[in-house]
């Protein structure tokens, strides 16, 4: 087992998800968004750079348009993704202010990575928002995403558009916030001798089949999404903490040398 050690982490990515955001009922989860400003502002206080990829666009929109759920036409998904986008940063720009944070919006495709000029401008972007010591929020564009196949510019789910911006900003650490504490060795809502994995060195057969899962009814994402995600994180030769997004106060607890969560570390030694 190796030992955690986050002291030489400087640049890191955060991912929240749509569960994480919005509550059961579809209300918008007001404490935990503050809670997670007050993390990242003091992060940033301490010198860390810092990069929020947020869901939630479609959750808040469902919410400001008193919808019970996603309708199943996509022109109508998108639309309220649009309208949700803009609840959300309004609400990130609120609260972040509390915390003498200035906060961007980058809304990206997965085009945009996939061309080198569309890629090096956004790079640059990054890069300068983070000189200037401003968060970027990040989310994928879902007012124009399309998934088909002559002309793909989904990344699929926020789990794997965080992994790329990990891999294009060359962050030290992913933390991926999640409505479960970690990967287990099996589904914790059906087994009861379950057991969390606090370290995974490799993405074998083993551990993509005690992943799996659907997301919320709001969200998009499941375990093996995170699990997929991490490979990616490895291919990059980063790595990547998945915990529970309960209390986001404990990322502080975490880098501070807690053990929670599993830690994905390729281990060189291996």
């Amino acid at each position: 087992m190796l030992k955690r050690n986050f002291e030489n982490v400087n640049r890191i990515v955060i991912k929240i998800g749509t569960s994480s955001l919005v509550q059961a009922e579809g209300k918008i989860n007001l404490e935990k968004i503050d809670h997670l400003a007050f993390v990242i502002s003091s992060l940033m206080n301490k010198g860390k750079e810092v990069i929020l990829v947020s869901s939630g666009a479609m959750g808040f929109g469902l919410d400001l348009l008193k919808m019970a759920k996603r309708p199943s036409q996509l022109c109508k998904q998108q639309a309220i993704s649009s309208v949700g986008q803009v609840a959300m940063m309004s609400l990130y720009s609120q609260i972040f202010s509390h915390y003498q944070t200035t906060i961007s919006q980058i809304l990206l495709t997965r085009d945009v990575v996939e061309y080198p000029e569309s890629l090096e401008n956004v790079t640059n972007t990054f890069e300068s928002l983070l000189s200037l010591g401003i968060l970027p929020i990040v989310n994928e564009n879902d007012a124009v995403s399309v998934d088909e196949m002559d002309h793909a510019t989904k990344f699929g789910d926020n789990d794997r558009l965080s992994a790329v911006v990990s891999k294009i900003t060359r962050a030290d650490l992913l933390i991926m916030l999640s409505d479960i504490d970690g990967l287990f060795d099996k589904n914790p809502t059906i087994y009861e001798d379950a057991k969390l994995r606090s370290q995974v060195t490799e993405i074998t057969e083993d551990i993509l089949k005690s992943a799996g899962g659907a997301g919320s009814k709001f969200g998009t994402g499941g375990m093996l999404s995170k699990v997929q995600s991490a490979q990616m994180v490895f291919d990059n030769k980063g790595q990547m903490l998945l915990m529970n997004g309960a209390n986001p106060r404990d990322i502080l607890e975490v880098l501070a040398g807690k053990e929670l969560g599993t830690w994905f570390i390729e281990n060189k030694g291996n």
